[in-house]
C-alpha cells in the first residue's frame, strides 16, 4: 500500500509540474490558414498563399496579420523578402493585387459583380518567397488589444517581435 501511494503522490507531482509549466511558460500565439482558392479567381490558385496573425509583443495584444507567398520556382533555395508597404494605412493585399505579388486585379470597367483576378506574369514570387506584413497597428487586418497607439519605435519593435516568431 505504501509503494502505491507513493507511486500516485509522484504521478500527481509529476502532472502538477507540467501544468504549473503550461501556465507558465510563454504562448507564442501564431494562427495561419493556407488559402486554396480565391473568389474572382477561376479555379484553384497555382501558388502557395499563407495567411495569419503573430502576436508580435510579449503580452500578444498586437496582433499582425500577413500574406506568404512561397516562391514559385525553388521555395528551398530561394530567399525570402520581407515586404512593409508604405504606410499608414496601406494593407499588404497592395503589394500583392497591385505591386509585386503573383496575381493583380483585372483592371476592367466595372460590371457589379466581383473583381476579378489574373496571374501576374512579372511576380516577383517568380524567384523569392515574399511575406507581405499589415503594419503598423490599424493597417489592413492587424490591430490592437490594447490602447496603445503606435509611433515609429513601437512599428519597429512590433516588426522586431514578428520575425522573431515566423517560422
Amino acid at each position: 500500500m505504501g509503494e502505491e501511494f507513493c507511486a500516485k503522490y509522484i504521478k500527481w507531482l509529476c502532472l502538477r509540474m507540467i501544468f504549473n509549466l503550461l501556465l507558465c511558460s510563454k504562448s507564442q500565439l501564431v494562427t495561419c490558414t493556407i488559402i486554396k482558392s480565391l473568389p474572382g479567381f477561376p479555379g484553384s490558385l497555382p501558388f502557395k498563399l499563407e495567411t495569419g496573425y503573430i502576436g508580435a509583443d510579449e503580452k500578444e495584444d498586437v496582433q499582425l496579420f500577413y500574406y506568404f507567398v512561397e516562391s514559385e520556382r525553388n521555395p528551398r533555395d530561394d530567399p525570402l523578402m520581407l515586404w512593409l508597404t508604405g504606410g499608414p494605412t496601406c494593407s499588404g493585399l497592395s503589394g500583392v493585387a497591385f505591386e509585386i505579388g503573383p496575381m493583380k486585379f483585372n483592371m476592367v470597367e466595372y460590371n457589379g459583380s466581383l473583381p476579378t483576378f489574373v496571374i501576374n506574369p512579372y511576380s516577383w514570387t517568380k524567384v523569392s518567397s515574399i511575406i507581405f506584413v499589415d503594419a503598423p497597428i490599424g493597417t489592413g487586418f492587424s490591430y490592437s488589444r490594447s490602447s496603445k497607439g503606435s509611433s515609429d519605435t513601437l512599428f519597429v519593435n512590433h516588426i522586431y517581435g514578428f520575425l522573431k516568431k515566423v517560422n
